[in-house]
């Protein structure tokens, strides 16, 4: 046997045993929160069931596909609106699918990859799904995590979604200024709180409105809000915006007592 024909033997040896291992690839069980039917009115326990199915640790050849093991799972007000059968333009908050893993945000560790931007090992945050493991064949709803020396958990909190639309929403939309008045609705919610906190630390007298007791001596006395009020207890918000300032910016933070409130399907 020559040299050429023995290099040429070994090659395709070695490219059976990638083969044979690929077809080998560890298979695991992979417990998910399925969602179980559109929501109308308050959500439910029953609206969603566990079921345990199976995964192969790794992505198929070619494919541009990241294999996850989810970390943390983030709850966030804006997945009500996805319980519901209406169209969007925008597939982050699209219907979620009856009979399909709940859709949400959440931190991540990288299993495998056949994105040339993501490898074995990273940690990362996005969109993901309510399940041990998810094959995201989008990854470009992921960001990689290159700050790990900070709680992980973060990064579904102040470092994630919530903190970003406060941030923007805050310095790009409301764009207030040192001294001003802002109020904050739905001010005790992720978002909401940030608002507050932010708004603060820029130098503005903050107001905040919550739908509860607790939730407002938690703005006053946690969140450093000046005031806040419980808007279940006002008849008139006007007059209850005027007792507290005269003149203010507001940032609207959250719909979700409308959506639970809709009776659509």
């Amino acid at each position: 046997m020559t040299s050429k024909e023995s290099v040429h033997r070994n090659s395709r040896r070695k490219a059976i045993d990638y083969r044979e291992m690929a077809s080998e690839a560890e298979v695991v069980s992979n417990k998910q929160v399925i969602f179980k039917e559109y929501v109308s009115g308050f959500p439910k326990e029953s609206d969603m069931y566990m079921t345990t199915s199976s995964v192969k640790l790794q992505v198929e050849e070619g494919s541009t596909s990241v294999l996850v093991k989810n970390l943390y799972l983030s709850c966030d007000p804006y997945m009500r609106g996805r319980m519901r059968n209406t169209p969007s333009d925008d597939p982050e908050f699209s219907p979620l699918h009856p009979g399909s893993p709940v859709f949400g945000l959440g931190v991540a560790k990288v299993v495998d990859s056949g994105h040339p931007g993501f490898k074995k090992g990273d940690l990362v945050w996005g969109s993901t799904r309510w399940e041990e493991y998810t094959l995201i064949t989008a990854p470009e709803g992921l960001f990689k995590i290159h700050h790990t020396d900070i709680p992980l958990s973060y990064y579904t909190g102040l470092l994630g979604m919530p903190g970003i639309t406060a941030y923007f929403g805050l310095n790009e939309i409301c764009t207030p200024k040192k001294g001003e008045r802002v109020y904050v609705s739905a001010a005790s919610g992720a978002v909401g709180q940030l608002v507050g906190q932010f708004a603060k630390l820029m130098g503005c007298y903050v107001v905040g409105s919550a739908g509860s007791k607790e939730k407002v001596d938690l703005l006053k006395n946690k969140f450093g809000f000046d005031e806040a009020f419980n808007y279940r207890e006002e008849h008139d918000w006007n007059a209850a915006l005027k007792s507290h300032s005269q003149k203010q910016r507001i940032s609207c933070t959250s719909q979700l007592l409308k959506f639970n409130l809709a009776n659509d399907n």
